[in-house]
């Protein structure tokens, strides 16, 4: 067996290369991602100066654009003013070119009212007509509305394919169309500025990435720093269309045989992105790891001696300490202390060691306490907080009705054990301090007693399901009319004081006095044994309410009380209409099919939240005697 200082020394080695290993695994991923966020970042950038300069060509295009037409349009008309006033300038295409020279256009087209050429400064194109070709069929409108003045986009020209923006209006007189050509050199110029080639071209930020647009429709590279590039699908270089649409976070791809970090984003109709190479992207990262590990190497070598020398002075040499005085502890002298403040940890384990040696010095008082117990079926349980275990006798299984499982489980768990003795506490018994009922369904009851001393729980548990038993029968017969069943006064006061110490719980709430008034005369006529019969049946009648809604008591001789609660308004009010309806129509059966009406007078007081029952009680006393009264003066 070898030694705590050879364990040690060997997990140390084991545990620090690990460590390392570990270090450098967590800081090279970091440093490679930290690599890539930065080509995320100068790619976010470069894409951000991409779209504003395509923004800004955009705008300045429209601008060109719309002087271009205007510019078009007013040759056009000061044209046709000048033929018009020069008729013979139709007749001679060098005076066209002139007046074209003059005016900076490129041409000159005179149409007659039916939309064919008759002059111009091209006599090749004489005899063309507005279905000559898709781009002359643009001006055809204008021979059926001579108001028209029409300016077309910049387009290739019918005859030659090439690129002319023309515009065409009437003369004032209506009698012929002029149109002017104009060839858009400028126009073309910021066309030009507007591709992504030229764009990237001005826009080279770092010569080791390369840039490219990818048509998001075709998959055809539209635009790259790799002129070679242009034209072909981004499958021809190394790309996947999937990766590229999803590009924004990177992406690792070989692109024309190299090995590159990519980001793309979508800018108008081309995915853009930016691709650099590997090589690149982490040139810095084999140095900066190279010095990272010699010097995690070199701590750890440090660190693992400086442990191995604090463990040998605080808690190898503590350890044998203890040892020692174990031995002595284990050969009987149990007043010995172990005194080591070497360190916390072995403090706390002299401590511990104390603490056992203590309670086992105090088991002749606690089992003194348990005999003074014997005269009732108790069982015994001690638990620490140190220990996970849980020692008690056999009677307690017993007295909770546990299963070998649950005897197990419980053993084993001092904290299981504490929360089902929580659970046993939640379910006090009124009246009896520290008495609880062990199960809703089940009339077992135990009385639980505990003593707390030196974070150690010594605990009494005693079966009191007779005396708990016991002691309801007499509360029964108490509180109970043995008659009726119902309360009798004293019950129906202490339930009302308990019901009335939480009138938030209490809702809308009614006090009804009820007297029967028909008792002296089924007395007087068929006898006081009826009678006690005809009081069973108004019991039952007004017993017949919701028990968890309602209390109903026999005040004596022929008064009863009915408190209905924890109803909504309307239900409370439809509840008192019902007594009414059976306070009308309702036959008592007496027996022997003896049957007679079942007469009472009542008194109801509804009310919500605090107030006085005693009070409530009076109140519902007077009117009930009120509507005994109306119910005497109905039947005179």
């Amino acid at each position: 067996m070898q030694t705590l200082n050879r364990i040690i020394s060997r997990y140390m080695r084991i545990i620090t290369l690990t460590l390392v290993f570990i270090l450098l695994i967590i800081i090279g991923s970091m440093e490679i991602a930290k690599e890539q966020r930065n080509a995320s970042e100068n790619a976010a950038g470069a894409f951000r100066q991409i779209e504003q300069t395509l923004r800004r060509n955009e705008e300045e295009l429209r601008e060109i654009g719309l002087e271009y037409s205007e510019t078009c349009l007013y040759n056009a008309e000061a044209i046709a003013y000048m033929i018009q006033n020069n008729p013979s300038a139709q007749e001679s295409t060098e005076e066209l070119k002139r007046i074209a020279e003059f005016m900076e256009v490129d041409e000159i087209h005179i149409f007659d009212a039916s939309g064919c050429i008759i002059a111009g400064t091209h006599p090749e194109y004489f005899g063309f007509t507005f279905d000559s070709g898709e781009q002359m069929r643009f001006f055809k409108p204008m021979l059926t509305d001579k108001s028209l003045k029409i300016v077309q986009e910049v387009t290739p020209n019918t005859a030659e394919g090439k690129m002319m923006q023309y515009s065409a209006l009437w003369s004032n007189d209506r009698l012929f169309i002029v149109q002017v050509g104009m060839a858009p050199v400028r126009l073309m110029k910021a066309t030009e500025k507007n591709e992504l080639s030229y764009i990237f071209s001005m826009l080279r930020i770092d010569m080791e990435a390369d840039y490219y647009a990818i048509d998001t429709d075709s998959g055809k590279i539209v635009g790259s720093t790799d002129s070679g590039s242009v034209g072909e699908n981004l499958e021809d270089i190394g790309l996947i269309f999937a990766a590229v649409q999803n590009g924004q976070n990177g992406f690792h791809m070989k692109i024309n045989g190299v090995k590159s970090y990519c980001v793309f984003t979508r800018i108008e109709g081309n995915y853009v992105g930016r691709a650099i190479p590997c090589r690149t992207l982490y040139r810095r990262l084999p140095a900066n790891m190279m010095s990272l590990a010699i010097c995690l190497i070199l701590i750890a070598i440090f660190l693992s001696y400086a442990v191995i020398w604090c463990m040998n002075r605080y808690v190898v040499e503590g350890i044998h300490g203890v040892n020692e005085k174990l031995r002595m502890i284990a050969a009987g002298d149990l007043e010995e202390k172990i005194n080591i403040h070497s360190s916390v940890e072995l403090s706390l384990l002299g401590s511990y060691i104390n603490e056992m040696v203590h309670s086992l010095l105090a088991n002749n008082r606690k089992m003194s306490y348990v005999l003074s117990k014997t005269n009732m079926c108790i069982g015994v349980y001690e638990y620490s907080e140190q220990s996970p275990k849980v020692r008690f006798t056999e009677y307690i299984p017993r007295i909770f009705s546990m299963d070998d499982e649950a005897v197990r489980r419980l053993s084993e768990d001092s904290g299981l054990f504490r929360d089902y003795l929580e659970r046993v506490r939640k379910h006090p018994v009124p009246g009896e301090e520290g008495v609880f009922q062990l199960d809703d369904n089940c009339e077992r009851y135990v009385r639980l007693e505990e003593v707390q001393e030196n974070n150690e729980t010594f605990g009494v548990v005693i079966d009191m399901t007779a005396g708990v038993a016991r002691r309801r029968e007499i509360e029964v017969q108490r509180d109970i009319d043995s008659l009726t069943g119902l309360y009798n006064r004293r019950g129906l006061d202490m339930r009302l004081d308990r019901l009335f110490a939480e009138p938030e719980k209490l809702g809308h709430y009614a006090v009804i006095m009820i007297d029967a008034d028909g008792l002296k005369g089924i007395n007087d006529t068929y006898g006081h044994e009826k009678g006690d019969v005809y009081l069973c049946r108004i019991a039952e009648t007004i017993n017949t309410f919701a028990p968890e809604n309602s209390v109903a008591a026999r005040q004596g001789g022929d008064e009863f009380v009915l408190f209905l609660y924890r109803y909504e308004e309307e239900e409370l009010a439809e509840a008192v209409k019902m007594l009414e309806f059976i306070q009308r129509h309702y036959l008592a059966c007496l027996g022997d099919e003896l049957r007679v009406k079942l007469e009472f007078s009542f008194g109801c007081v509804m009310a919500k939240g605090e107030a006085d029952h005693r009070e409530l009680l009076k109140q519902a006393d007077q009117r009930m005697y009120e509507n005994k009264r109306e119910r005497k003066k109905r039947r005179e």
